[in-house]
Parts: C-alpha cells; structure tokens; sequence
C-alpha cells in the first residue's frame, strides 16, 4: 500500500513549466506555433538518444538541435538561439503554486528533478516567487545521464538523504513514473499532457487531473 511520501521530486519542463507561449518565438522565426509540440519531444529523443549511446548533451544543446530539425536547417543560429532563449521566460502552470503549498503544509519536501538546465529551472523558480517553496533542484547534468535510468533517480534520493521510496516523483510523462517506479520510488502523474495513464507503465500511486490533485492526493496517504 502507497504511503505517504518524506519528499516529493517534480518534474519540471511541462509539469511546471507551460510550454505554450513559447509557440509565439517559432512564429516569429517563420515556423508555425504549433511546433511546440514537436519540440519538446524531439529535445527528449535527442538527449536520451546519445544518452543510450554513451554520449552526453545539456538541454538547451538538445533543445537547439530540435529547433535546427524543425526548421528543416534553414534558420539562422541568432533564430535558433532566440527560440531557445524564450524558455528562461515560460510561466509556470496556475496550479503550481497552490500544489507546492499543500505539500509543504502537509510536511512534505518539496524539490525538483529535472533534464533542464539548471540556471533556466533557478531562474524559472526565483522569477515566479517559488523558489521559496523548493528545497533544492537536482538536474540530470550532476550525472550527465538523463531520465529515465534508475541512477538518475537514485541520485535524487540520496541527495536528499531519503530512502528511494521516502521519495515521490511528481511528472506529467508516463515514461517518468515509471522510471522512478522502476528505481523504487513512488509516482504521481498528472493529466495535463497525456489525457490517461497508459497500461503499459508501471502504474503511479497518485493520479490527478491537476497537480493540486496530485499534492493532496499525496498528503492524504497514511504515514510510513
């Protein structure tokens, strides 16, 4: 039976941040807005592609790439920079902040574990006023290994001092559940991206339409 969680670990790009309005930059560089939903994916494919091979690239290297592939490689490198620049200014999701507060009042850790850069996840916190509800960001550059191999989430876990099912993934990708459930941590999914939780994950122990859902779902597990 599912417990309650010492910490929770967001996952951020997506399930904090919302990646909309970055659509407004691929339009002003000739690309349709709706690119966006293939950029984040194929950023995904990129880093944990050369990850299974052995090779190691940060975020924004990924992110750059997906943007040059969109555009077929017809934009210019200050274009591609410009694109890429908009996701240090993403807002966060509206339920963010009232998710972090009930975890936090319910006694519950609140970090980050990320494939994003770690100075746009500090300055997406700190320009949004969250940052005094985070303990810490931990980011897969620590171990140049993206999610989701179970080290990456096992690093978490020791990092914060906790066993590996004290710790509870938050993430709005099926594939990032079960990766921590795969490493022994726990799992809350929220269906802001996917619509529903597919059977061929591992199943996470919270599910919520909202990532206020999620938190409370969380709190109201029975101790360890």
């Amino acid at each position: 039976m599912a417990h309650r969680p010492a910490a929770v670990a967001f996952d951020v790009v997506e399930t904090l941040i919302a990646l909309e309005p970055l659509g407004e930059r691929f339009e002003k560089v000739g690309l349709p807005a709706h690119s966006i939903r293939e950029f984040f994916p194929r950023t995904l494919l990129y880093g944990i592609g050369l990850n299974i091979t052995g090779d190691y690239i940060p975020f924004p290297v990924a992110a750059a790439a997906a943007v040059r592939t969109l555009s077929r490689h017809e934009l210019t490198p200050d274009q591609v920079e410009y694109v890429v620049a908009g996701m240090r200014e993403l807002p966060p999701h509206p339920d963010v902040e009232p998710a972090m507060k009930v975890l936090r009042d319910g006694g519950i850790r609140v970090t980050c574990l990320t494939n994003g850069a770690p100075e746009v996840v500090e300055t997406f916190l700190s320009r949004n006023g969250l940052d005094h509800l985070v303990e810490t960001v931990i980011t897969t550059s620590e171990l140049q290994a993206w999610k989701p191999p179970a080290k990456v989430y096992l690093h978490a876990a020791a990092k914060l001092g906790l066993e590996p099912d004290q710790v509870c993934l938050v993430a709005c990708h099926a594939w990032d559940c079960h990766g921590a459930k795969r490493a022994g941590l726990m799992a809350g999914w929220v269906g802001r991206a996917e619509g529903g939780y597919d059977e061929i994950f591992a199943p996470a122990d919270v599910l919520g339409a909202s990532l206020l859902d999620v938190a409370e779902g969380l709190v109201a597990l029975p101790p360890p």
